[in-house]
């Protein structure tokens, strides 16, 4: 629903802004150097910046590409965009999904270790990875400052224009040192008025992420030239979530219900969940009402790199031979699919390591038979997992084993929300690179995120029927049947669709193709051998779906209630990069994770064998010792490590 322009991010002013950084600080190595005395070579004077059209406009826009994590330079095999794209990853699917055992690292054993060792919990602060990140949040900052740096010299500018320029600035600069704040806990403030930059990291900065969103809220409109800008009810959701992170809960309910009640999109949608749950994950219908805050991303888009095409996630695909080409990373946990188990009324099992598993092909070859069982499931799984036998969007049924590079290192399953249909292949991926870039936005906030951050606050100051009718409308969405994976999305890409076994037995099918059969509605793929055979065929049956809302008895006690929404945030959210952090803040992430390391290597994978979150430890990653190292002045570190490391 793109119906406004949306703000492209590979403009010059990415371009300018990186030359510019010079006059301010260099992000790559923060504390380095005496860049405060002297230009940065080749930067663009201040003179030429200090205009409207191609100067303040195209910083802003610069400091938006930031968004993406991801170095603007095209990537090849010999030298990956800069650095390493998906430790930098703004969805943080290592730090937020992997580390919060909704997923397998993937791929093989060693291949990329050091993300296996965050999965574990065993990090350490040299970890090049921390560097990485903490890089990619400073870059960031960088041009956040730099624009606002450079604001008051800009003459032909309107007061109001002004205060929105500054106010997009210092709301994606709330937004980089949240990030960081969230991975790091101690982090120095950098401001456009900071004249050292061998800042301590010793003050909270939550009061200065704080100030920058209400200046945002207070000075951005409601509606936005561009669909990828923030508006207003961004500004009051980000800031809500701030006081959510505090436990200030009265703060973030009032502010929430506010964004409830009469937020609208930066084009102008009042907020509200669309009525299929896909719609969120498909570039064709997101910027939709539901979106509150998306990081833009493109398909091919003349820069010859991906760096705009969800970079950051370059490994998180099917492996070869799939038609992605590589990498088999970023595979969901058996831990988090059991989440998607429904019972007979409906409701979800809380937990997932109690009852029967969600029948899955690990050790099952895609030439061997193999069925999807009749287990009950909520179905916003098939929209966040790819798994055998189920069509993966309208690539056909997920061959199982075929796609999954080491079964014995990631288990059975694949990723699905950032990846594009096969019809909008040419317009939504996006192939200049060694494996593709996606064109699926990233949401760091949407409307169901809102709702369930609102259900939170209220049930913490004991308004438990709120906060239930807010989890009821999000299960309400996932309950339309119109929303669901179904045998029919196989159609178009099908050798061939028939209404009976004689037609299905006749085509010149090869091993892999499929049929779609109507009159048992089910897809059929032929696994091995002739297609005159029918025991060469697989039928893939789907299983039945159910979702219903919580009964008033379901939230009878403040404990009961919280155990429910926070569960409903692992269903709604999952692969989003939210559940390590989530953990972390409800404080239960020693318990959880732990029972996550036992299950999963009990169950299906030894991968995350030795893994232990140490309390006091690892709720929060290592200050990088590289910056550690930049920051020492006289044989003191500006600097201090967190605690445990």
């Amino acid at each position: 629903m793109k119906m406004k322009e949306t703000l492209h991010y590979t403009t010059a002013g990415a371009v300018l802004v990186v030359l510019v950084s010079g006059l301010l600080f260099t992000a790559c190595d923060m504390f380095n150097g005496d860049f405060l005395d002297r230009s940065a070579r080749g930067a663009v004077s201040e003179d030429v910046l200090a205009g409207k059209e191609g100067g303040i406009d195209a910083l802003l826009t610069g400091a938006y590409a930031a968004l993406d994590g991801v170095d603007d330079r095209p990537f090849t095999p010999s030298a990956l965009g800069g650095g390493l794209p998906w430790a930098s990853s703004p969805d943080n699917w290592i730090y937020g999904t992997v580390a919060g055992g909704m997923a397998h690292k993937g791929s093989t054993q060693g291949d990329q270790a050091p993300i296996l060792t965050i999965a574990q919990m065993q990090h350490e602060p040299t970890l090049g990875f921390f560097d990485e990140k903490w890089k990619a949040g400073f870059e960031g900052i960088t041009r956040t400052n730099s624009v606002l740096s450079l604001l008051p010299q800009v003459e032909d500018l309107s007061e109001q224009e002004r205060a929105r320029i500054e106010a997009e600035a210092r709301f994606l600069r709330g937004h980089f040192y949240f990030d960081l704040k969230k991975n790091f806990g101690n982090v120095p403030w950098v401001a456009d008025t900071t004249q050292t930059f061998k800042q301590p990291n010793t003050q909270d900065i939550w009061p200065n992420i704080e100030a920058d969103f209400e200046f945002a809220m207070n000075n951005l409109p409601e509606e936005q030239a561009d669909i990828g800008r923030a508006n207003r009810w961004a500004a009051m959701a980000y800031l809500a979530k701030t006081h959510l992170y505090q436990e200030d809960w009265q703060q973030a309910r009032d502010l929430f219900a506010q964004v409830i009640d009469q937020g609208v999109t930066s084009d102008g949608q009042p907020y509200a969940l669309t009525p299929k749950y896909q719609d969120n994950f498909n570039p064709a219908t997101e910027n939709n009402s539901g979106t509150v805050f998306s990081i833009q991303q493109t398909g091919p888009d003349g820069s010859g790199g991906i760096g705009n095409s969800r970079g950051g996630n370059i490994l998180n695909y099917p492996h070869s031979p799939s038609p992605f080409r590589c990498c088999g990373f970023y595979q969901p946990t058996l831990w988090l699919v059991n989440a998607f188990r429904t019972g007979p009324d409906g409701l979800p099992t809380l937990d997932p390591a109690q009852g029967e598993n969600v029948k899955h092909d690990q050790g099952v070859a895609s030439n061997e038979s193999f069925s999807l069982g009749d287990q009950v499931l909520d179905p916003r799984l098939e929209w966040t997992v790819g798994r055998r036998g189920v069509p993966f969007h309208d690539w056909g049924p997920h061959p199982g084993q075929l796609w999954i590079r080491e079964q014995a290192t990631g288990g059975p399953f694949s990723p699905k929300k950032h990846i594009y249909r096969r019809s909008e292949r040419n317009t939504f991926g996006n192939s200049n690179a060694w494996a593709p870039g996606s064109a699926v936005n990233y949401p760091v906030i949407r409307f169901a995120d809102v709702l369930l951050m609102a259900a939170e606050a209220e049930a913490e100051l004991g308004n438990l029927e709120p906060a239930r009718q807010y989890v009821n409308r999000v299960r309400e969405r996932a309950a339309n049947p119109d929303g669901r994976v179904t045998n029919a999305m196989n159609r178009e890409f099908a050798l061939a669709v028939v209404d009976n076994e004689a037609d299905m037995l006749a085509t010149d099918a090869s091993v892999g193709d499929w049929v779609v059969r109507t009159d048992r509605n089910s897809t059929f793929v032929l696994i091995k051998g002739e297609p005159g055979t029918i025991d060469n065929w697989n039928e893939y049956q789907l299983p039945e779906y159910s979702v219903d809302p919580y009964p008033s008895s379901a939230f009878s006690s403040q404990q009961a209630a919280l155990d429910r929404i926070r569960f409903e945030r692992k269903l709604e959210l999952a692969m989003e990069g939210h559940r390590f952090y989530d953990l972390v803040r409800w404080g239960i992430a020693d318990q959880r994770l732990d029972a996550y390391y036992s299950f999963e290597t009990n169950n299906l994978t030894t991968d995350v064998r030795g893994g232990d979150f140490t309390p006091n430890r690892n709720e929060y990653y290592p200050i990088p010792q590289r910056q550690i190292d930049l920051s020492t002045s006289g044989g003191e570190a500006t600097l201090q490590q967190n605690p445990g490391y």
